[in-house]
């Protein structure tokens, strides 16, 4: 019968180990959604960043205007430099 009882309490040692991993388990994923779930919120959800053709979109109409006479050599440069961030 010794046989059969270690064999018994082995059984109960073993389940009840990989009925708390689980648990740990479920447990620490629902931590991690949650903290994604906070970390999303704090994200700012403001408008993106102007993408390099809407730049060169507007270089070409500052262009335009140079070439008709409408701005200035000097005010050509500054809105220039401006949309090129320099």
């Amino acid at each position: 019968m010794g046989l059969l009882r270690m064999a018994t309490r082995t059984a109960v040692v073993a389940g009840t180990a990989t009925a708390v991993s689980g648990r740990v388990h479920r447990r620490q994923a629902a931590k991690w959604e949650q903290e994604d779930a906070q970390q999303y919120a704090q994200e700012p959800q403001g408008a993106p960043a102007q993408p390099e053709d809407d730049s060169a979109a507007q270089l070409q109409n500052l262009a335009q205007l140079h070439t008709q006479g409408v701005l200035t050599d000097e005010e050509f440069a500054a809105a220039k430099a401006k949309i090129l961030g320099i």
